[in-house]
């Protein structure tokens, strides 16, 4: 049985390491187009940068979400 928790465990590992890749690369494009977008219109900095956290917080919220899933759904697990 311990080995059987052993496994369980590993696949919760892996299931959010898979899960903090999407989050992860669209955290980069966020901020990498709102540099750009801020270079091309310096004036709009106030929008772009409110529009930038928005997307970054919502993006990280997925991230959580995929935290928190294996330890939800691998509650289930036998005893």
């Amino acid at each position: 049985m311990e080995l059987l928790a052993t496994i369980y465990g590993s696949i919760g590992s892996v299931g959010y390491g898979l899960a903090a890749i999407g989050p992860g690369i669209g955290i980069g494009i966020i901020f990498g187009q709102g540099v750009q977008a801020i270079a091309r219109q310096p004036e709009a900095y106030g929008v772009i940068r409110q529009n930038m956290l928005l997307g970054f917080a919502l993006a990280e919220a997925l991230a959580l979400i995929g935290f928190v899933a294996p330890f939800v759904f691998g509650a289930g697990m036998p005893a």
